[in-house]
């Protein structure tokens, strides 16, 4: 019987499985949002039943940490279902393969080149080297922080709803901030806190952390001194500083006299709202008013931070802000005549140059390819569809309304959205398309621009 097999695959001749980590990668992703939909359908999960497909679209918006919802999460999930949504939130963040592997070095296994192959993609790691050892400060950090932000939200949380109750939110709003998920369990996102200070300040700091990535944490503890910092640390902390302030006093003095936002509040609270929506909506779906208030202007600039997202090996979506800065330091190095693009007395290779702008060229066609799509079957205004597609795309979560308005086919495009925005552009396109080494050098072309 055994031989009859091998005759027949020998002359089928069957060729070995090329090893694709982007494609295995997405493939766990894909895995775990099924599984997610399967949990959630669950009679014990809801309080009231939900189709499939809205158990798909919350499982997706969970996985990918997005945190665009179809209706109200504590209104229709128990508590069940809520614990799953919160699992789904912390291994999505975190990584698929990360818990695989913690799992791995748990039980005492040793870890193959193929997966520390398939972790160096997944972390976005430049070497393979040192892989395993990035995943146990990632995992220390992960729960620490979490830790940490509970135990202060807890402050505010149980006053407000008891021991059981208090503890409970204070984990799950810490755990759906530091993976930038957005979800929230209160009415109305976080706008019964827009003037406290407690959870204004330890909501955006578990942003900011979960959001600067992990090799920069990493650095911070080992390094401490920002002179020896590796570059990638230190162009991520000024980029994260310069873009926080300014998006800060730009909602300030852009929404100060906005009755539906800023304009409706008085003292501090105005203050701290406007903090919060400078920080959160690049990576977070967290909001202390409504969003949908928004001016244009500040609409546009809100797009803007969703689609740079944060940092690489972070758990948000967006072309990253290091992607982002690259190619401003490419254009202002064009514009000043030079040939290298320098940062911080280091030049920056130009196949690190290349892959930014591929990653915004194939970022701009998606979301450009989604928001065609739902023109033409959306019954909704421009701005609102064009914010639900960088929302999804930027895994940010705000929505200005149309969620729940969404079509079935409007609700599928926006969960590839989602998912297309959490594997990233490069991973996707790496995923399903054939890299190759030529070296054959052609002669050079002229080809005019501009």
């Amino acid at each position: 019987m055994l031989l009859w097999i091998r005759k027949i695959l020998a002359r089928l001749d069957l060729k070995p499985v090329t090893f694709n980590p982007p494609l295995l990668l997405s493939g766990l992703l894909a895995a775990l949002i099924l599984i997610g939909m399967v949990l959630l359908k669950l009679p014990v999960s809801t309080v009231r039943p939900i189709s499939w497909l809205d158990a798909l679209f919350l499982s997706t918006s969970a996985s990918t940490v997005t945190g665009l919802t179809l209706f109200d999460v504590p209104a229709t999930f128990s508590l069940f279902g809520q614990i799953v949504l919160m699992v789904l939130i912390q291994v999505g963040g975190i990584g698929v393969m990360s818990f695989a592997v913690f799992f791995f070095v748990l039980m005492g296994k040793k870890i193959s080149i193929r997966q520390r192959q398939l972790m160096q993609e997944a972390l976005g790691s430049p070497s393979i080297g040192g892989v395993i050892r990035l995943v146990s400060w990632l995992f220390t950090f992960s729960f620490v922080i979490e830790l940490v932000g509970a135990f202060f939200l807890a402050f505010r949380f149980i006053p407000d709803y008891g021991w059981g109750r208090g503890i409970y939110y204070s984990i799950f709003h810490s755990i759906s901030g530091f993976n930038q998920a957005g979800f929230s369990l209160f009415p109305g996102s976080m706008a019964q806190y827009v003037g406290d200070p407690i959870v204004n300040l330890t909501l955006t700091m578990l942003i900011t952390l979960g959001g600067i990535g992990f090799t920069v944490l990493a650095d911070l503890l080992s390094t401490r001194r920002f002179r020896k910092l590796q570059l990638h640390s230190q162009v991520m902390l000024v980029g994260t500083v310069i873009i926080n302030v300014g998006a800060v006093l730009a909602i300030f003095l852009i929404e100060a006299g906005n009755p539906r936002t800023l304009g409706a509040l008085s003292g501090w609270d105005k203050a701290w709202a406007a903090f919060f929506q400078g920080i959160a909506p690049r990576t977070a779906g967290f909001s202390t008013f409504d969003p949908a208030g928004l001016s244009q202007a500040a609409l546009l600039l809100t797009m803007l931070m969703m689609f740079i997202g944060a940092g690489s090996t972070s758990t948000s979506g967006g072309i990253k802000l290091t992607t982002f800065m690259i190619v401003v330091a490419e254009v202002a190095t064009f514009l000043r005549g030079r040939r290298e693009v320098v940062l911080n007395k280091r030049t920056i290779k130009h196949q690190v140059i290349v892959r930014a702008v591929s990653i915004i060229s194939i970022s701009v066609a998606v979301v450009f390819l989604a928001l065609f799509l739902l023109c033409l079957s959306e019954d909704l205004p421009f701005m609102m569809i064009l914010f639900e597609v960088i929302s999804a795309f930027g895994t940010a979560g705000l929505s200005i309304g149309a969620t729940s308005e969404l079509s079935v086919f409007g609700q599928i495009v926006i969960m590839c959205v989602m998912f297309f925005g959490k594997v990233g552009p490069l991973t996707l396109a790496f995923s399903v398309t054939r890299r190759s080494k030529v070296d054959i050098r052609y002669p050079d072309g002229e080809i005019y621009t501009g």
